[in-house]
């Protein structure tokens, strides 16, 4: 895919995150949530005027290149009053998403999705919301702990959507997006040794039997080119590993620097935080300019790599925008 067309600039603004933080230091490059509103007009600090911290993610992704401008909605949080609530203490430009893009089939990063519907249409009957969906995404989803299944709350369906008006693209392939300022990517390849997936995940077959499903083979990344600086990597819950997507990243653009990575590294929980060490280690190696770990990444991970990483590791956070040009 060596057709990724490379932007001038690129804007994230985070309307869903775990977390709110607007006291750490941030390089000149990112805004936070309090200054934000500040320069929005916010005469008074208030918890009214702040957004909430939720299980989940949602990006706004702006890409700019001449007197063109596309936007991304990727991901949508947990559930729409969160999603809302954050949208408009933001003063979000949610109506300028021309493409919805789900990172994988879980609640907390699909749970907003018919609150954002309503939110880009704006009483809008005849603007078109274009969702990219793979059928993988679809299947009742679960943990199983000794024996006992714990079901997700399933994500809305392409009924769901499409009577809220939005149009479903349900394809399993890669593709170019918009002018092709963004790739969104297939089935991500899972070549490390230790990445190994989400251990005591399953999915529910038609016939109602539980599958084992630590691969979530539904899970897809975006990446974006700006001119200058290089591939901005965006992997939600990098339920494949962060270090595979990295890899799969640099085989599809080689020659390309990858300048930084954003997103849910999935590196919490009992199961998966044995692999913290090998993970940054193998981080390291891709000599990114900033690595924004958000979402599902965890403490400990995050000490990790600012252990190792330094100033390069930027926190995400709900209300935060990142600038890259």
């Amino acid at each position: 895919m060596h057709k990724l067309e490379p932007v001038d600039k690129v804007i994230i603004q985070v309307l869903v995150d775990n977390v709110t933080d607007s006291l750490s230091t941030v390089p000149e490059n990112v805004i936070h949530e309090m200054d934000y509103l500040e320069n929005q007009g916010m005469k008074e600090l208030s918890g009214e005027c702040l957004c909430c911290g939720a299980h989940g993610l949602s990006l706004l992704i702006t890409t700019f290149k001449g007197d063109k401008r596309h936007t991304i909605l990727f991901d949508a949080g947990p559930e729409g009053e969160v999603f809302k609530r954050n949208v408009r203490k933001l003063n979000a430009r949610i109506e300028d998403a021309e493409a919805v893009v789900l990172s994988h089939g879980h609640w907390d990063h699909a749970g907003g999705f018919l609150t954002a519907v309503d939110l880009i249409k704006n009483n809008q009957d005849e603007k078109e919301v274009v969702f990219h969906l793979n059928q993988g995404m679809f299947y009742q989803r679960a943990v199983m702990h000794h024996g006992h299944v714990s079901p997700f709350k399933r994500i809305p369906s392409i009924d769901e959507l499409e009577q809220k008006g939005a149009t479903v693209i349900c394809a399993d392939e890669e593709r170019l997006l918009l002018d092709d300022f963004f790739y969104l990517s297939g089935e991500i390849l899972r070549v490390t040794s230790y990445e190994k997936g989400f251990p005591g995940h399953v999915r529910q077959l038609p016939n109602g039997e539980w599958q084992e499903d630590p691969w979530i083979q539904d899970e897809r990344f975006l990446v974006v080119n700006v001119q200058n600086q290089g591939l901005i990597v965006f992997s939600a819950c990098s339920h494949a590993g962060i270090i595979n997507v990295l890899k799969q990243t640099q085989v599809l653009f080689p020659g390309i620097p990858i300048h930084a990575v954003m997103g849910g590294f999935h590196l919490s929980g009992q199961t998966v935080e044995k692999i913290i060490p090998e993970t940054v280690n193998d981080l390291a190696q891709f000599n990114l300019e900033m690595v924004i770990p958000a979402h599902c990444t965890g403490w400990r991970a995050i000490n990790a790599l600012g252990n190792k990483l330094g100033d390069r590791v930027v926190p995400s956070a709900v209300g935060r925008i990142y600038q890259f040009n």
